[in-house]
């Protein structure tokens, strides 16, 4: 009866495996120098895959359920195993459990500044970090690709791996959706979900399946911010002139309620003195701001913007004084200096009006043509 136990002992009955480590991705089951038993019973939980690896090559995959091991069911083993005595003799194989469940809150960050070119700021450093989630989607190429014999592996043994191949797609994603860096927060799902598609041909070489990526900040150096609150602050300010005159006031206020005997009076007064002529020359500013724009006119041979002063253009260089005047009939314009005009034939001199019968006589006349009055001034 001893030596029967001892015999019986040898063989295993049940192979299954209860997760203890929530990080475990695969999970050896002990059968170093054991044998598992024609008729042993399998239990794979949900969430789990047995992988049976007969001298270093894949024998069976078992998914959830209760499985008795007979050769009906494990014909790749069987046929690995060659039975040639009636399938009596124990099976000889590794069995892997591996964990399919999703392993959530994985973290991810920028352990390097991602260096990108911002419309507004010039060339930036973008820092970020968030969380992804995976599972194993296909035992068989994770064996081959990553545990290969190991008698555990765990998400840390693969972390460093996945964060770096994560922050290699982002910081390529970011580049290329040229995103001004004072709008990437309104684009964090968009991010997010661009990122995830990017990474899953990334993820299955390894048999990984990503099923969530989600980006929680991306910051700028210290610099950038601090510009942009001064930008912020500038736009919540609005008119700089208003702003000054209310500084002046509060300064004044303060320099008021600041009592010290005469001597105090004294400085009080002229701290208010100099208050008020900061003040004073902040209304000038303000008042006189609109009267600082020059009149402007436009070069007649360019068309540049000019002052309205200017005799010569500063674009061009030429006269910008005409030197072209109307017609005193047709108002077609001749040059300035001519006599008639070249359109209609009237002569350009100024024609003597008689005063007594407003008769229009040639400008050399010296009677009216009309009641012969004479045309000299008198």
């Amino acid at each position: 009866m001893g030596f029967f136990n001892m015999f019986k002992n040898q063989f295993i009955e049940v192979i299954e495996w209860q997760a203890q480590d929530a990080n475990t991705l695969v999970y050896q089951f002990p059968v170093h120098n054991n044998e598992i038993k024609m008729g042993a019973e399998l239990t794979v939980r949900e969430s789990q895959v047995a992988v049976f690896v007969n001298e270093g090559e894949i024998a069976d995959v078992f998914g959830p359920g209760r499985h008795i091991l007979y050769t009906q069911n494990m014909p790749i083993l069987t046929k690995l195993k060659s039975w040639k005595y009636g399938f009596d003799s124990p099976f000889k194989a590794e069995v892997y459990f591996i964990n399919t469940k999703q392993f959530i809150n994985q973290k991810w960050g920028t352990s390097n500044p991602i260096m990108m070119r911002d419309p507004d700021f010039g060339m930036i450093r973008l820092r970020g970090y968030g969380i992804y989630s995976y599972r194993v989607s296909e035992p068989t190429v994770f064996l081959r690709e990553l545990f290969g014999t190991n008698s555990s592996y765990d998400t840390n043994s693969i972390e460093g791996h996945l964060k770096k191949m994560i922050i290699s797609g982002l910081s390529d994603l970011f580049a290329e959706s040229q995103l001004p860096a004072l709008d990437l927060s309104m684009h964090y799902d968009e991010l997010s979900e661009k990122g995830k598609e990017k990474m899953m041909s990334r993820f299955a070489a390894f048999g990984f399946e990503i099923t969530s990526l989600y980006i929680e900040n991306l910051s700028l150096p210290k610099e950038v911010e601090q510009a942009m609150d001064k930008r912020t602050s500038m736009g919540v300010l609005g008119n700089m002139q208003q702003y000054q005159q209310y500084q002046a006031a509060e300064a004044m206020r303060d320099a008021a309620q600041n009592e010290g005997g005469m001597a105090g009076a004294g400085v009080g007064m002229g701290a208010g003195m100099g208050m008020g002529q900061v003040m004073a020359n902040a209304m000038n500013q303000n008042q006189q701001q609109p009267q600082a724009q020059a009149a402007t006119k436009s070069c007649p041979h360019c068309q540049a913007t000019i002052n309205a002063d200017a005799k010569f253009c500063g674009q061009c260089g030429k006269s910008v004084e005409t030197d072209k005047v109307p017609c005193v009939k047709c108002e077609t314009m001749i040059p300035k200096d001519a006599k008639f005009c070249s359109v209609c034939g009237t002569s350009q001199a100024t024609e003597k009006i008689c005063p007594a019968c407003s008769h229009a006589n040639l400008p050399g006349a010296k009677f009216c043509a009309e009641c012969g009055e004479t045309l000299d001034e008198k």
